[in-house]
């Protein structure tokens, strides 16, 4: 989906389509402002469970303690949270997307760019 596999907080690009099949990843105009809630989610959780974390190992009670570790979690994270985000409402939300290994052959066909013989 992404053109590059380094996790940059700045260079993060899309595919406009898929290279081995010509899937168009961005099905309309828009389409993925609603894994801005994914991603939101992803947060959430990250947070609490780091907040849990925090809790548990070090028993501090300074909220200062809690608001530097859960803002730089988030600021660490937001890479794997706005990929994945995108992955997961692609998988969620858009009907026949799925994992075929078979696209991963150089001899792979694309669906309807191939007349059948």
């Amino acid at each position: 989906m992404f053109t590059n596999n380094s996790y940059s907080l700045f260079s993060q690009k899309m595919n406009q389509a898929c290279p081995h099949c010509g899937f168009t990843f961005e099905i309309e105009p828009g389409y993925f402002y609603v894994a801005m809630f994914v991603s939101y989610a992803f947060n959430v959780a990250q947070m609490v469970a780091m907040a849990v974390g925090i809790y548990i190992l070090f028993d501090s009670r300074n909220p200062w303690v809690y608001v530097a570790a859960l803002l730089g979690i988030s600021v660490v994270l937001s890479p794997f949270n706005f990929r994945y985000s995108r992955v997961v409402l692609l998988y969620w939300l858009t009907p026949g997307v799925n994992y075929d290994p078979n696209r991963d052959r150089d001899d792979y066909k694309r669906p309807g760019l191939y007349k059948p013989e």
